[in-house]
């Protein structure tokens, strides 16, 4: 194959790193020659995507593979991954690994037997119903990136020498001055698909047996471990408090205002898996802006970039590392940008994945640590909609 991708931190596969969210490409034809897939020379993420062109006889492609007990008793997920993949199907698991946007008219029986998320994704066409545009304003990119993400998740979990690693451990790490919002926050939490959860809930300025806490901690079905403090604390130090008691392998913080989806988790430990990095996080794109009942998409942040800034509430890292780093400046605010100061300045490598995932919600500014006019993010806008507007990827 011609075509050129990142590679991920071990040399052995195509990521979505280097991502282009608007390129000035064509869908440009993919085809099957002499048994191998061809595209046109440079890199895949400068063009808007591929078009699958199948073998045109049974005899150009490998049987299907044995059938696999273990993996076909599985629900789905990184299990499945143990199988390699359909010899003709692997190069396209690769390109779709890598982000690039791929896209077939008709997929073929045998490639529906082999691979029928996959086949279902080739087929989606919304990407492609608006055409593109170039200005940040343009919906069709943020269709396109959407299906990216899709053939991403799928092309990591599934490509070729892909191997499972288990269910990762994540303590999410949450502290919050509104149990009027708790209730929200921790049931976005519990529907994490592909992780294993904790909650460690610091509460700033009111005690767990308020009525709001007893309620929500006793409908979330994942363990929560809370602890107090009163409302002088610095709410870096109230973080900590919560840290304190971290038992997963990875940290991740939260914010409990915010709209988060579920593969927010899982999106990050992939990014994380094929970067390498020490600190991933999202881009902060989307906002909904309360008291205006407006959203806004702002896109000056790109995504799929090694950086020294990621939303703060979407923060991960390994939990070794997260103590080696000294946890959370001890700050009333600020402290999401102070800690990936102090940890990038300390070598640690910070890499940003989309923000397709995640929505922040701005009322009046007193009411938020980071605080900025809403006026401020009506003038980044790239995009802006009535109502409550999130992507497709938070909520589909």
């Amino acid at each position: 194959m011609t075509a050129v991708v990142g590679l991920d931190a071990r040399g052995t596969g195509p990521t979505p790193a280097g991502f282009v969210r608007n390129p000035p490409g064509e869908v440009v034809p993919l085809r099957w020659e002499h048994g191998r897939w061809t595209v046109p020379e440079g890199d895949p993420h400068a063009l808007r995507g591929l078009r699958v062109h199948w073998p045109d006889r049974a005899a150009d492609h490998a049987p299907d593979p044995a059938p696999d007990p273990a993996v076909d008793a599985a629900p789905g997920g990184p299990v499945a991954a143990s199988r390699d993949p359909h010899p003709v199907l692997a190069p396209l698991l690769d390109l779709a690994a890598a982000g690039v946007p791929l896209h077939a008219d008709k997929v073929p029986a045998w490639a529906v037997r082999a691979d029928p998320v996959l086949a279902d994704l080739l087929t989606e066409e919304d990407w492609l119903a608006e055409p593109a545009r170039d200005t940040p304003h343009c919906t069709a990119a943020l269709r396109r990136e959407e299906h990216s993400v899709r053939l991403r998740r799928h092309g990591q979990a599934h490509r070729r020498g892909a191997v499972p690693h288990g269910t990762p451990a994540v303590s999410v790490v949450m502290a919050s001055m509104r149990p009027h919002l708790l209730e929200s926050a921790l049931g976005q939490i519990a529907r994490q698909r592909g992780v294993r959860a904790e909650v460690l809930l610091g509460l700033h300025g009111f005690a767990a047996d308020h009525e709001a806490v007893r309620r929500a901690v006793g409908a979330c079905p994942l363990p929560v471990t809370v602890v107090e403090a009163d409302a002088a604390t610095p709410f870096g130090d109230v973080l900590n408090l919560a840290a304190a008691a971290a038992g997963g392998d990875h940290v991740a913080k939260w914010d409990d205002d915010d709209w988060y989806g579920p593969d927010h988790l899982a999106d990050l430990l992939l990014a994380r898996a094929h970067s390498g990095a020490e600190i991933v996080g999202t881009a902060a794109e989307f906002f909904y802006l309360e008291p205006l009942n407006v959203t806004i998409r702002r896109t000056d942040y790109t995504s799929e970039v090694w950086s020294d800034h990621v939303a703060g509430g979407t923060i991960l890292l390994d939990r070794d590392r997260f103590r080696e780093t000294g946890g959370f400046p001890g700050l009333p605010r600020g402290v999401d940008a102070a800690f990936l100061k102090a940890a990038h300045a300390a070598g640690a490598r910070i890499y940003r994945t989309h923000g397709l995932g995640y929505m922040l919600r701005r009322g009046v500014s007193a009411r938020h640590t980071w605080q900025l006019p809403l006026a401020h993010f009506l003038r980044v806008a790239s995009n802006q909609w009535r109502g409550f507007r999130p992507s497709r990827i938070l909520a589909p």
